[in-house]
């Protein structure tokens, strides 16, 4: 179980890493925006929208890796305060109970619209923007994915720990 947590962690720490690259890109882009528009006078929706689907990508695709780290907002007015078999059980009762119910059903009804996008390729938000809204749109399922594969990893190292102090 260990060795398929692993490897599922692994999945998000490549996603993470490769992600991470788009803050310092989409940066760039956002300071050419706006040197265009206000020292030269041009604008260019579809430069504006790639800041947009950078910064979609990055929140959707990092989603998983955020969790890997355990970095998400957490509530945590008693949990700071149990022991660590405690936790792990409030760690797999958040999982089980809302985390994957939570993502599954957002995966599963957003699923025909992704699918419509593709069929029809589905092009610019706005006119003259990026012609690829599909491709904008697959990023929910995305982040679907890569949250159910860390919610499984953890689960399997939740259900090791508990486990091991049966």
């Amino acid at each position: 179980m260990s060795a398929l947590a692993d490897f599922l962690d692994g999945i998000n720490k490549v996603t993470g890493r490769l992600v991470r690259w788009l803050v310092l890109f989409m940066m760039c882009v956002q300071f050419g925006v706006v040197l265009l528009r206000y020292v030269f006078g041009v604008s260019d929706i579809a430069l504006n929208e790639s800041v947009l689907y950078m910064h979609a990508a990055l929140f959707m695709l990092g989603a998983g890796y955020t969790l890997l780290v355990d970095e998400h907002v957490r509530v945590d007015i008693f949990y700071a305060r149990l022991n660590d078999r405690r936790k792990a059980w409030v760690d797999v009762a958040g999982h089980l109970f809302f985390l994957v119910p939570a993502v599954g059903m957002l995966l599963y009804w957003s699923w025909p619209t992704v699918r419509n996008a593709w069929a029809i390729l589905e092009g610019a938000i706005s006119v003259g923007g990026i012609p690829a809204s599909f491709l904008l749109k697959t990023l929910i399922p995305a982040f679907c994915i890569l949250l159910l594969v860390q919610s499984i990893a953890i689960l399997l190292r939740k259900f090791l720990q508990l486990s091991s102090r049966a």
